[in-house]
């Protein structure tokens, strides 16, 4: 078999590939064996069918099988051969076989490109605080106190106070007439300023139960309902009963009802940790985003079509199961995929570059991740996870799993080398 390789462009290689006359003579030879033995002929006993009758009836049906499997196997051949770092499926282009002569055909392929990274001493990089102020942990725990709250009915009262939370009915028209959704019963609102579409009603204070008040409400000009867009509605609201929220004490009984932690200290522990973990994760990806960034800057090289939209398709997947571990069905929501995708493009192209050139610069620096390197951080993560080791290796059980993880962490390495020389602003 005789190969030439051609550069077309650093991601774009051209393959002439010749195979001998023998070798397509004796794939013809068992795929004509092969038929021989399966097809049934009039005046002719199975097995026993002439091969110039079978060559009349199915010529072009054997030599289109036989072609396949003759490009298929000296494709794979040539590739690994002459070390072609392929990226896609090749555009193959041949003009058949010949009698008594060699079979030839060409493949074109999206290739890796060669990347050589430099300059990637001092990429500017913003200084960045992961450390969690007291202020930070006490606006986080209010948060959590004012979500653990309940309602209770007001009793010493009939009338609405500000903070208080009504249950209400409503009737509400536009010059005169009801439109989609202008009736309600037994709708909640809060008395506080905000958007009455949002369940803010703050009009409501001092109304009792059972008494009614006129709201007025502008409805916005790009509002969901086309019938009042841009319109001013007057909604006849009904006060039916009042609540209030009952916000627990900051105490070691909350910090026990919270299921976090049994004394209020060592909530206030665990949760500083937990914000700092969150926030050097989030300081983690802006300063991987930077670098990426400013090395993709001081590099440009050019990428193969395929592997963007390989990047394109992971991303989607993993924004649709993002979705879902948050409850929602991607398949409700009426989303235009194709648009979505797109607008991944410029991104996806920056994430492979990024990928590349991160790679450049660990086998440039020799930033490698050992096999302890793996075992460790599948420890890390079984402790993270709150399971035993053991279950979370199952998970890195195959070699692709394995090198995978082994990949990441290479990269996470050459991020921390770029990092510690990096010119901080």
């Amino acid at each position: 078999m005789k190969v030439q390789v051609e550069e077309l462009s650093p991601v774009e290689k051209k393959l002439s590939i010749e195979v001998e006359n023998a070798r397509v003579a004796e794939e013809l030879n068992r795929a004509y064996s092969r038929l021989g033995q399966q097809v049934r002929l009039p005046g002719f006993r199975q097995g026993k069918v002439p091969r110039r009758i079978l060559e009349q009836r199915f010529k072009d049906q054997v030599e289109d099988e036989v072609i396949q499997r003759v490009v298929q196997t000296a494709y794979v051949e040539a590739i690994r051969e002459h070390n072609v770092d392929v990226v896609a499926n090749p555009q193959v282009t041949n003009s058949g076989i010949k009698p008594d002569a060699p079979f030839t055909f060409e493949a074109r392929v999206e290739v890796k490109p060669k990347v050589e990274a430099k300059d990637y001493v001092e990429l500017p990089l913003t200084k960045s605080e992961t450390a969690v102020t007291d202020e930070q942990l006490n606006e986080q725990l209010e948060r959590m106190r004012q979500s653990m709250g309940r309602l209770e009915p007001v009793t010493d009262r009939d009338t609405a106070a500000a903070g208080d939370n009504v249950t209400a009915d409503f009737e509400a028209t536009v010059d005169g007439q009801p439109f989609p959704g202008s009736k309600g019963e037994g709708v909640g609102f809060q008395v506080q300023p905000g958007e009455l579409m949002e369940g803010k009603a703050a009009a409501l204070e001092g109304v009792k139960v059972g008494e009614s008040k006129d709201i007025d409400y502008a409805f916005a000009q790009d509002y969901r309902v086309e019938e009042v867009r841009g319109k001013t509605a007057r909604f006849h609201v009904t006060v039916k009963s009042l609540q209030k929220e009952i916000v627990p004490e900051l105490n070691d009984e909350f910090a026990k009802s919270s299921g976090i932690a049994q004394s209020l200290d060592e909530l206030r522990t665990k949760l500083r940790t937990d914000m700092e973990r969150s926030r050097k994760s989030q300081v983690e990806g802006e300063e991987r985003e930077a670098l990426m960034k400013a090395v993709i800057e001081r590099n440009p090289f050019e990428v193969p079509r395929a592997m963007v939209e390989r990047a394109m398709d992971s991303m989607l997947r993993g924004a649709l199961q993002q979705l879902q571990r948050q409850g929602v069905d991607p398949s409700r929501l009426n989303l235009d995929f194709n648009r979505l995708r797109e607008e991944m493009r410029e991104k996806a192209l920056q994430e492979v570059k990024g990928t590349l050139l991160f790679e450049a610069i660990a086998q440039k620096e020799g930033i490698q991740a050992s096999d302890a390197d793996v075992d460790a951080r599948i420890e890390q993560l079984a402790t993270e996870a709150g399971q035993p080791v053991a279950v979370v290796k199952k998970y890195f059980k195959g070699p692709d799993e394995r090198l995978g993880l082994a990949l990441r962490l290479r990269e996470e390495k050459t991020i921390e080398f770029l990092r510690s020389r990096a010119k901080y602003s």
